[in-house]
């Protein structure tokens, strides 16, 4: 199922056409996907850049061409490469992929390359280079690491957990552990297990969400936007400037941040610059 259809079936069930995603799953992902019904389809402009956590599972040994397990295998290790890698090889292979990095996305990727998708131009014979991109990785972490026999011959599996920004390929991390350590690497599982401080605990699946339909809503507007962003609450009078697109005094509030009127109802996302607060998106009903 692709994030795509995931949004599909909401709209079914939420019986409304004003349903959107926060980031991209990849098919073979499970987890969190961030989806805004109606109004709070306007927040998602703000999930998508959020910090993201997974757990995944790396296989070292063998290559697939789309770097996860949903791709043909293009290259076997050799087994006395394989029996080779070592634990601390493992750790120090991830912790040079920790920080601040230039990471490759992988070729099979929904990125554009002349107006076409680079996984369309990979189906169709091409080769395709990507140019790296600025990514941080703040937490790349070893769960385990165990050794496995496969029809293919002998893998390593590495279960890690990774906290990192918008735009970081685990797959990516997969590939260059492997090349790195000479046998070569994929994905064989992946499960985002937050978006921002959206985790797995509230998460619902879409079998819950049909059991409830229409009242597909987890989060309100209000509740999701104090997840999301630093707040503040306006005066009444503020509310009503704010509610029309004025600005308002600035509040010293690192933005973009969420208004509240008196009631406790979000009322914009604001950012403060040339000395006043300005909505960026206005959220009050009209």
């Amino acid at each position: 199922m692709t994030s795509h259809d995931v949004v599909a079936r909401i709209r079914r069930l939420a019986k409304t056409r004003r349903v959107g995603h926060g980031g991209t799953l990849d098919p073979m992902a499970t987890g969190v996907l961030i989806i805004g019904v109606n109004r709070a389809t306007r927040l998602l402009t703000y999930v998508i850049g959020a910090t993201k956590s997974y757990a995944a599972t790396i296989r070292l040994g063998q290559s697939t061409i789309t770097d996860d397990a949903e791709g043909d295998v293009t290259a076997i290790a050799p087994a006395a490469a394989v029996a080779a890698v070592s634990g601390e090889a493992i750790h120090a292979g991830l912790a040079a992929q920790r920080g601040e990095i230039d990471q490759v996305p992988s070729a099979v990727s929904a990125i554009k390359v002349d107006g076409k998708r680079a996984y369309k131009r990979v189906r169709e014979g091409e080769a395709v280079d990507l140019p790296p991109r600025r990514v941080t990785i703040s937490r790349l972490d070893v769960r385990d690491i165990r050794r496995a026999d496969t029809e293919s011959g002998e893998v390593v599996d590495v279960d890690i957990d990774v906290d990192c920004s918008s735009g970081t390929y685990i797959r990516a991390i997969a590939r260059d552990l492997g090349a790195a350590l000479g046998v070569g690497g994929y994905l064989t599982a992946l499960r985002r297990t937050a978006v921002g401080r959206m985790t797995l605990a509230e998460a619902v699946t879409l079998d819950e969400l049909a059991e409830r339909a229409p009242d597909v809503v987890g989060l309100s507007l209000a509740e999701a936007a104090r997840q999301a962003f630093p707040q503040r609450t306006a005066t009444a009078d503020e509310a009503r400037v704010l509610s029309h697109g004025g600005p308002l005094a600035p509040a010293g509030i690192a933005g973009p941040y969420a208004v509240f009127d008196p009631a406790g109802e979000v009322l914009a996302i604001v950012s403060e610059r040339e000395g006043r607060a300005r909505a960026e998106i206005v959220l009050a009903p009209a």
